[in-house]
């Protein structure tokens, strides 16, 4: 996906030059495929653009979004794209770490797509560490900050590379959290997933079917998006 200072969507537009972490496919793919149902309130940590909160706002039409960040810069340009959207009276934004915030209320729902890349080489520019590195959030930090604010039935939703992913499902099942669903996420048949999406919860779901599923960005040709991904993004990207 490019890199470009704004990326337009059907019904909200993302500014971004002013954040390390941009609007980017996977992320897109979270905002669609997470569960949503029935959330009177959303909790979206790392707000960044505010893309997840948008995209949440779209997919659920009454529920109240609280959307934290810890950049300066990021939380003010989340900001401005909320300030510019059809949703801007159901999201809140807070500059604030998640370890430091506190709410009045229990969420149904978080979602996150939280700091990455623990085991790899840090880079020089410190905003690119927080954005793309487990530096100001780590694993049982996180996993500790939805234990809090989390209702008893809520459910959370986050994206990780696949290492990480796999890091995170084993802290999360150590620390009594439930997969209640996983999507692997590839570019194309004959590539190596590069994503992995899951959903937790406290109990067992109630129903007990296959959990695991697996999305091609691309048809074999590389260029031609599958069906399934415009069935997903069909709502946001306006190519579809």
């Amino acid at each position: 996906m490019a890199r470009n200072s704004s990326f337009r969507f059907k019904n909200f537009t993302v500014q971004q030059d002013k954040c390390a972490m941009k609007v980017c496919t996977d992320a897109c793919v979270l905002g669609a495929w997470a569960d949503i149902a029935d959330a009177d309130y959303i909790l979206d940590i790392g707000a960044g653009t505010g893309l997840l909160s948008l995209m949440v706002a779209q997919r659920n039409s009454y529920g109240i979004i609280d959307a934290v960040e810890i950049d300066a810069e990021a939380f003010y340009q989340a900001g401005e794209n909320v300030e510019n959207s059809p949703f801007h009276d159901r999201i809140r934004l807070f500059h604030s770490a998640v370890q430091e915030f506190t709410s009045e209320h229990k969420y149904d729902v978080i979602i996150t797509n939280p700091p990455f890349f623990q085991s790899d080489l840090l880079s020089p520019l410190d905003k690119k560490n927080i954005a793309h590195h487990a530096k100001s959030l780590d694993f049982a930090e996180l996993l500790t900050a939805i234990d809090t604010l989390l209702s008893d039935t809520g459910k959370f939703n986050i994206l990780f590379p696949v290492d990480e992913g796999k890091q995170f499902l084993t802290k999360a099942l150590e620390s009594g959290w439930i997969l209640s669903r996983k999507m692997t996420l590839f570019h194309q048949e004959g590539k190596k997933a590069f994503r992995q999406l899951m959903t937790f919860q406290r109990t067992e779901p109630v129903h007990s079917l296959d959990i695991t599923e697996e999305l091609y960005i691309y048809e074999p040709d590389g260029t031609t998006y599958t069906q399934s991904f415009k069935a997903l993004l069909k709502d946001f990207y306006m190519i579809f």
